[in-house]
């Protein structure tokens, strides 16, 4: 299967779509002599990331979230297929191994396909996702900026969970998990899940039992209300967002981002930021990034410090005083920088924000139109962590 660090693993959904295609002998068929296969998923490469298991009827791949068509490459060690996907689309193939064994093997788009039947279950469904709800769960920020929500896990347990939006899917800390497990119910609020799909990690946000990432939201909008601690899951994008500014949501690797540029003696320079409402701090500097876009080396350093990603590794990064950063239209001073130092934790080049920045901001991150909405609270002028 597809690997990444424990807290960033892949956006997995479940896609309605039918494998009555792989009875029949006219799928595409490539060849392979390792099981290690490598993926180039529409520009990023995962080198031998794929395990081959031929006791798969299909083995899934759900290619990275885009909106666009894009092509997805797999190489074996002796041959390879490239397929252009459509978002809401899967295609179907062999992978023989060791002239023996077949492979078969799906790559389906993370966005759902649309469903155009009319009449019966299907129906049933349309009206079911036009019917306008507004889910309120309460949350407490604690200290260390995390979003907290009491979670109840079997219809028993409650758990302290935190929303991550650099995150997917449910995660537990692997001695929460393995007492509890198996999982069969998760409870944020009014909504619930049955059998979700649930991963263990060596560690969470401070003080938390577990995270949950944004793509249990898929196609809804979710209202982070920090003056008044409520997460608000809207189905439909919110009518009132007077205040607010607009900006797009990209989605690089299927982790939600926004543009924003930094100016240092009048000098912009701009990237993509990934939103890591997982974090206790402020702003994460790509080291890559920070070379490609010369960033200047002589910032005023602050601090030094050790981070610490959702796979347990460590880091050691500068803290540096970034003069100003442009955001959708608002202009933020002095902010306590972590310049990587090595690796970044995402696993490829890209800034993050981390929360005790976001938070700053009621939002609105509509994963409908990938629109992020954004306005001042009532955090907006306390000190940052790193200066205080």
């Amino acid at each position: 299967m597809k690997h990444l660090y424990p807290k960033y693993f892949p956006l997995l959904l479940l896609i309605l779509s039918s494998h009555g295609l792989f009875a029949q002998s006219t799928l595409p068929l490539i060849r392979a002599t390792s099981r290690q296969v490598s993926i180039n998923d529409g520009g990023y490469l995962d080198k031998n990331t794929w395990n081959l298991s031929p006791k798969a009827r299909p083995d899934i791949y759900t290619a990275d979230r885009a909106r666009h068509a894009k092509w997805v490459t797999f190489y074996t060690d002796i041959d390879s297929i490239r397929i252009k996907l459509r978002p809401g689309a899967t295609f179907d193939f062999i992978i023989l191994l060791n002239g023996k064994d077949s492979c078969y093997t799906e790559i389906a788009s993370a966005l759902p396909g649309r469903q155009w039947a009319v009449g019966g279950r299907v129906a049933g469904e349309v009206a079911e996702r036009r019917r306008v709800t507004h889910d309120t769960i309460p949350f407490t920020l604690t200290d260390n900026s995390a979003i907290c929500v009491k979670s109840i896990i079997n219809d028993s347990v409650t758990l302290n969970l935190h929303f991550d939006v650099s995150s997917f899917g449910f995660v537990l800390l692997t001695p929460t998990y393995k007492k509890f497990r198996p999982i069969t119910k998760v409870q944020l609020g009014p909504l619930s899940w049955t059998n979700p799909r649930v991963l263990s990690a060596p560690s969470t946000a401070t003080g938390m039992d577990g995270r949950f990432g944004w793509d249990l939201f898929e196609g809804k909008c979710v209202e982070i209300d920090y003056d008044h601690h409520l997460l608000i899951v809207h189905s439909k994008r919110p009518g009132n967002l007077k205040g607010y500014t607009r900006s797009r949501l990209d989605f690089l690797r299927s982790y939600p981002c926004a543009k924003a540029t930094i100016v240092v003696n009048k000098t912009a320079y701009t990237g993509d930021f990934m939103f890591d409402t997982g974090s206790d701090r402020a702003l994460f500097l790509d080291s890559n990034w920070a070379v490609h876009q010369h960033f200047p080396g002589n910032l005023r350093v602050l601090s030094t410090s050790v981070m610490h990603d959702g796979a347990g590794r460590k880091y050691e990064n500068k803290i540096v005083a970034v003069p100003l950063l442009t955001f959708d239209g608002y202009a933020l001073k002095d902010i306590p920088s972590w310049l990587l130092g090595g690796r970044n934790p995402a696993g490829f080049s890209v800034n993050l924000f981390g929360n005790d920045l976001l938070k700053r901001f009621n939002m609105v991150l509509d994963f409908q139109n990938d629109r992020v909405y954004l306005k001042p609270n009532g955090l907006m002028n306390i000190p940052y962590k790193g200066n205080s």
